[in-house]
């Protein structure tokens, strides 16, 4: 069923669990699928999340109404999320689409700039009653696995003015995480973490999850990580399990088996992540 997250989420930063929010490639009808699937399930909220890159193949108004065909018919939350929305524009664009999340990433703008751009998207969502995820600390984009230095790491005197200048309804927080898959251990900073939570209990949001020790996201969610983002992992793991169609199912040029066959191994995988959140019986 279809739902705006924020209660969901509240809940989860109160409960010490989080709610994965899986990347679905503009609207990938095999990934939802696989997604509501295994959240159905398992009985876990699950947020849909949408990049406006993504959407420039299929269309942002394809991922909404996929997302919302799928999230009709399970019994558990699903919420659908626009993720690092870079303007107001594209935030606009995804209330009137009726995404029921958007994301306003101004990270690369200085602490006020940010704020303020915030804090016109959530002037705006707050007569759709959709919350707004907002982020400091820039996000790393991991080139063939190499980041050349940690410049996301959000200084909590910073989290705290932007704090005073906007209202999201929940923070995303540069702590050395990134985009991609990670080449060696990264350097995950949660004590970041743990004094931002001395002055605020806003759900934190921890992206570039792929490849981060399962403990680190662990541990980040008892400190108040109520959403957990997944991407990367999901792609690759896609057209892993379509390439195995392609080699071993007598598929006969049937692309719909092909199809099934990967939505049907993916929804595994996002079990796995489900468990990992500890969103399982949440729903």
């Amino acid at each position: 069923m279809l739902t705006n997250n924020l209660e969901e989420l509240r809940k989860a930063a109160k409960h010490g669990y989080a709610i994965p929010a899986i990347n679905t490639q503009g609207g990938n009808y095999d990934i939802i699928r696989a997604v509501c699937k295994a959240a159905d399930e398992l009985r876990s909220p699950i947020i849909l999340a949408h990049y406006t890159s993504t959407g420039a193949y299929s269309g942002h108004d394809w991922f909404v109404n996929v997302a919302k065909w799928c999230a009709d018919r399970v019994s558990v939350p699903v919420s659908i999320h626009l993720d690092h929305g870079d303007g107001f524009p594209i935030c606009m664009e995804a209330l009137r689409l009726g995404f029921t999340s958007v994301m306003i990433d101004g990270s690369t703008r200085p602490i006020p700039e940010n704020a303020a751009l915030t804090q016109s998207v959530v002037k705006v969502a707050q007569y759709f009653h959709v919350p707004v995820e907002a982020e400091v600390g820039e996000l790393q984009r991991l080139e063939n696995g190499v980041v050349q230095e940690n410049k996301n790491i959000a200084d909590p005197e910073q989290v705290r003015e932007f704090l005073s200048l906007c209202s999201p309804d929940t923070l995303a927080i540069g702590i050395g995480n990134a985009h991609g898959y990670y080449k060696g251990k990264p350097d995950i900073k949660l004590d970041v973490l743990r004094r931002v939570r001395e002055f605020t209990d806003i759900p934190l949001v921890l992206h570039g999850c792929t490849g981060m020790d399962e403990a680190v996201i662990r541990e980040a969610i008892s400190l108040g990580v109520a959403k957990i983002n997944f991407g990367t992992e999901i792609r690759y793991k896609y057209v892993e399990h379509y390439q195995q169609a392609l080699d071993n199912l007598d598929h006969q040029g049937h692309s719909w088996k092909l199809s099934q066959y990967a939505s049907d191994a993916l929804c595994e995988d996002i079990k796995d992540i489900i468990r990992l959140s500890g969103s399982e019986g949440k729903a």
